[in-house]
């Protein structure tokens, strides 16, 4: 399948452009992000990359993100190739946890190993947050904890908890590149019996879990707080990250309001994640 890759620069930025960005243009049918220091790139089917309406929506922020963008076609790719040789290098916490893929050789010893083989140029590890959830997740008593990986990307957390004890663990992402990576990732490491389900909070209605993982970004977490808090009995717990530490206060105003206590954060070059219990 052939891809779009949109580059958007942005001019100016103040830190917190991205996450706004890369939520509209989710909206617009992107499905993937990669963030960098002037701005991100963004991934959609071929097929559906409208021009017109790229062009509408950079008008619609003339006056509030002034943004620059161009695009090229990516035929489709071995990604597992590209990474190999561009980006992927194996992430070592300590002597807790490494996340590798099949092409690494040397994989330093650690008490979790995960294997994953990305797709596309999401959800390796790397990110300050993924890092800050793994942390957060190691700290964590799991077994026997209905858990809930919010916005799984490559399903490195679903993992995790799974060797953690955490039973039934279900992961959800609206990016079908996450959707079937995932389900690769899960059968690599032996966890077949993850649940995993391609959308959003509309999948939640009535719905429980002891733990929530939720590693996505402000926008969507501050409109979806709401749906976690739902599914969370008094005691349960809700972790979040994808925003930066001048973000915590607005994630955290809406968490109160919602029946959320504040129980935690970690911070990592401005990035922040968050533990919150349920009253």
């Amino acid at each position: 399948m052939d891809y779009i890759e949109l580059t958007i620069q942005i001019n100016n930025s103040r830190g917190f452009e991205q996450d706004t960005v890369a939520y509209e243009l989710g909206e617009l049918g992107f499905e993937s992000f990669e963030y960098n220091e002037d701005g991100l790139k963004a991934y959609c089917v071929a097929s559906l990359f409208d021009e017109k309406q790229i062009k509408e929506w950079k008008e619609s922020h003339r006056d509030d993100i002034p943004i620059d963008y161009s695009y090229a076609l990516i035929k489709e790719k071995n990604w597992n190739e590209i990474w190999e040789k561009n980006y992927f290098s194996p992430i070592v916490i300590g002597n807790e946890c490494v996340i590798h893929s099949s092409f690494h050789h040397d994989i330093p010893t650690a008490k979790y190993d995960i294997l994953i083989d990305p797709k596309m140029s999401f959800g390796t590890g790397h990110h300050e947050t993924t890092i800050l959830m793994i942390q957060t997740i190691l700290k964590l008593d799991l077994v026997g904890k209905s858990l809930l990986d919010m916005g799984c990307g490559t399903g490195i957390l679903a993992i995790l908890a799974s060797m953690r004890g955490a039973s039934p663990v279900t992961a959800i992402d609206i990016d079908e590149w996450a959707y079937t990576n995932s389900l690769e990732n899960f059968r690599l490491n032996g966890f077949s019996d993850i649940e995993m389900n391609q959308g959003g909070a509309e999948l939640l209605s009535g719905r429980k879990f002891d733990i929530i993982l939720a590693n996505i970004n402000r926008n969507i977490l501050l409109a979806d707080i709401h749906h976690y808090s739902a599914c969370l009995t008094q005691g349960d717990l809700l972790v979040m990250s994808g925003f930066y530490d001048t973000d915590r206060p607005a994630i955290d105003e809406e968490a109160q309001e919602n029946n959320l206590i504040l129980l935690g954060f970690e911070e990592k070059n401005k990035w922040v994640a968050t533990l919150y219990q349920k009253k």
